[in-house]
């Protein structure tokens, strides 16, 4: 059985609410962390050596469908490549990084991106009733 290794790995900073960084799309923040962990690799983005790309991404509404295929397109990698968004309260990312490295141990993929991203900023207000004038 093919063991499962971290490669590289890359993130953005902790954030501030409304902070430096609320000006980026959690997409755009996911796509600036692949970009860079596959510069840090020395993995060429149209390489195709990318087998699969799974993302965290909780606080999805208004970001458009997709996610985790926005933040890989971003950040160079082909259209072709298999993008999966993972939506798990608190570990949407840990999920991302076992079923990459259950499908490497299982032979499915032998390089896979796996990780998470959020604009907790960027999330969109949510009043209940608004819409019958509450």
């Amino acid at each position: 059985m093919p063991r499962a290794v971290i490669c590289a790995y890359a993130r953005t900073p902790f954030g501030k609410y409304h902070g430096a960084l609320s000006g980026y799309s959690a997409t755009e923040l996911g796509a600036m962390a692949v970009k860079e962990l596959l510069e840090r690799a020395g993995i060429a983005p149209g390489s195709g050596l990318i087998d699969q790309v799974y993302m965290g991404h909780v606080l999805q509404t208004g970001a458009g469908q997709a996610p985790a295929r926005q933040a890989a397109m971003n950040a160079g990698l082909p259209v072709t490549t298999p993008c999966t968004t993972i939506n798990k309260v608190c570990g949407s990312s840990l999920k991302a990084a076992m079923i990459a490295a259950t499908e490497i141990r299982a032979g499915v993929s032998n390089m896979v991106v796996a990780g998470g991203m959020e604009s907790m900023s960027n999330a969109p207000h949510f009043v209940r009733g608004a819409r019958r004038g509450a």
